[in-house]
């Protein structure tokens, strides 16, 4: 195979050609012009004189240019046809030896067979297979019907009595938990009594293993007794919701009307375990309509409420008709384009161990969810994505470490990716699903640091980035109601002060105004709802001047007032 590449700048070839005859590859000068005169005519393709051709491109004249240039065409011509024939040799002589290859037994005809059509089968479309539905989207479109039918107060009714059941047993197990507890403070205490007189120091640790060791076995012990009644009441819903589905398709089925007929006596109520109804802490709140755009104007809800973050995931025991509405418009929207979101203010750890975390994970177990994994489950998957992305993250930087990047920096950069191996960086979030809780579907859990307690904080921080990021992730996967921590903590401190709160509340409210202008871009403009929440300990002055912030910011849709004549 010849290859021929020149450089000429003066309209003619000159000694910059280099070419490549049967895998060599040589310069053409004055000192290889016998070599490039044997390997061309070797080739048998040159229809003139190849000594002619290099006294011409050695020496030729400008006012040739015009002789040479024809020239020049036949020798490409000549040089296309040799590689193309030569090409199509390398082809057959490879084409002949795996045709040997069959016929002398050295690969298995069947094997090779086999491979063929498997490779032909999944790379054309005819003999593609339909994609088979899963057990999980069969049972979403069930749902989806029922929810939408005369039969949506009896799941409603069925999902509330196997809540109150979860919350039951979570409640003999703190019980019990509380006990065990306050036996072994007990036992510490008198243990503490005899510690340098009868007892050492050994004896105290050792006491204390005990007691570790014991709490370990009765959490693990509920926590098994807890997962399996799960697992019960998730496999019984679903094989009810298709018997039901297919009743429901039975137009002479004469019991149907009577198995979903509301009976309010069957409702299970239940108290807290010291005797009071669940009560709700006084909200404060104030809604806004306003409207963003300058020539395509999009219309947005704003809300601005002083409540717990997990309000909107705990379940009522008491059966009231005012939290079945809100269950109801929840389960409605579970597999619709108007999903509902939260952002929960987490560390870098990825698990339910601490704060927030654990009483969002307590939360999610105290009612089955009969659509999504448990968050147990969930948890361990998104520390699988995580740990691969830090793993090729890692790789990614000792290859630009070792490929001479070796400064200060990088090392740094290093060292920082082997410390946070298995966590998550500020500004980073992993999403959550649910069916089973109050008010929302999906909780974006967003990584935050101190930082955000400090009141230097700019638009360009982690945690802003990371809320623009989720309301980028609410456009494309039809989140329309959003609930964002206004002041950026889910708690009051002392060094949060209210000129410190109003600043942070300016800064998000103008962050999060521009995020939603981006929205139009990114979703065409639908209409959305954002809530911003204040912690409960917040002063009701304080909520106020934060809600009269919110109009000077956003563009609030005035009121027309008609009066008349008359």
């Amino acid at each position: 195979m010849i290859t021929l590449v020149h450089g000429g700048t003066r309209g003619h070839l000159d000694r910059g050609i280099f070419y490549g005859v049967a895998g060599k590859e040589k310069v053409a000068g004055e000192s290889a012009e016998a070599d490039l005169l044997a390997d061309l005519q070797s080739v048998g393709q040159l229809t003139f004189p190849v000594p002619w051709l290099l006294d011409r491109s050695l020496s030729a004249d400008p006012s040739d240019f015009g002789t040479w240039g024809a020239e020049s065409r036949d020798l490409k011509e000549a040089l296309s046809r040799f590689i193309e024939g030569e090409s199509l040799r390398d082809y057959d002589r490879e084409a002949e030896a795996s045709l040997e290859a069959v016929k002398s037994g050295e690969v298995d005809l069947h094997h090779l067979a086999s491979t063929w059509a498997k490779a032909y089968a999944e790379t054309t479309l005819e003999h593609a297979r339909p994609e088979e539905p899963s057990w999980d989207e069969d049972f979403a479109d069930v749902y989806h019907d029922l929810i939408h039918s005369p039969a949506s107060e009896t799941l409603l009714n069925l999902e509330h009595n196997y809540f109150v059941s979860i919350s039951e047993l979570i409640g003999e197990r703190d019980v019990e938990l509380k006990k065990l507890r306050e036996r072994q403070g007990i036992e510490m205490e008198k243990v503490m009594q005899e510690l340098g007189k009868s007892l050492t120091d050994q004896d105290v640790n050792s006491l204390a293993a005990q007691h570790f060791e014991s709490q370990q076995d009765l959490e693990n012990k509920w926590s098994t007794e807890l997962k399996q009644l799960t697992a019960i009441q998730k496999q019984e819903y679903q094989e009810w919701v298709i018997k039901l589905h297919q009743d429901l398709k039975n137009p002479n089925n004469s019991s149907l009307s009577e198995e979903i007929k509301v009976q309010p006596s069957q409702f299970r109520e239940s108290v807290e375990p010291n005797g009071r109804i669940y009560e709700e802490q006084r909200k404060l709140e104030e809604s806004f309509t306003i409207h963003l755009g300058a020539q395509l104007k999009t219309m947005h809800n704003l809300r601005l409420l002083r409540a717990d973050m997990l309000d909107f995931c705990k379940h009522k025991r008491n059966h009231r008709s005012g939290v079945k509405l809100h269950r109801l418009q929840t389960a409605l929207s579970l597999y619709s384009t108007s999903l509902c979101g939260l952002v929960l203010l987490v560390d870098n750890r990825i698990n339910s161990y601490s704060g927030i975390k654990r009483d969002f994970a307590t939360v999610c177990q105290e009612c089955t969810d009969f659509h999504f994994p448990r968050i147990e489950e969930q948890l361990e998957v998104v520390q699988q994505v995580v740990l691969y992305a830090r793993t090729q993250r890692r790789s990614k930087l000792k290859e630009s470490h070792d490929s001479g990047n070796r400064n200060g920096g990088s090392e740094d950069k290093s060292k920082n990716a082997d410390r946070n191996y298995l966590n998550i960086l500020p500004g980073e979030f992993y999403i959550t699903r649910h069916s089973n809780l109050s008010e929302i579907h999906v909780a974006f859990h967003l990584c935050v640091d101190d930082n955000v307690k400090s009141g230097n904080i700019t638009a360009r921080d982690p945690a802003i980035m990371g809320l623009r990021n989720i309301l980028k992730v609410c456009c494309t996967h039809d989140i329309t109601t959003i609930s964002i921590p206004l002041l950026l903590v889910h708690d009051m401190s002392e060094e949060m002060t209210i000129p410190w709160c109003l600043r942070r509340a300016e800064l998000v409210f103008k962050c999060v105004k521009g995020f939603m202008m981006e929205m139009a871009s990114w979703d065409g403009g639908i209409s959305r709802t954002v809530q911003f929440l204040v912690p409960q300990s917040i002063s009701e002055e304080m909520f106020y001047q934060l809600s009269n912030m919110l109009p000077q910011i956003f563009r609030v849709s005035s009121t027309l007032t008609l009066t008349s004549k008359h």
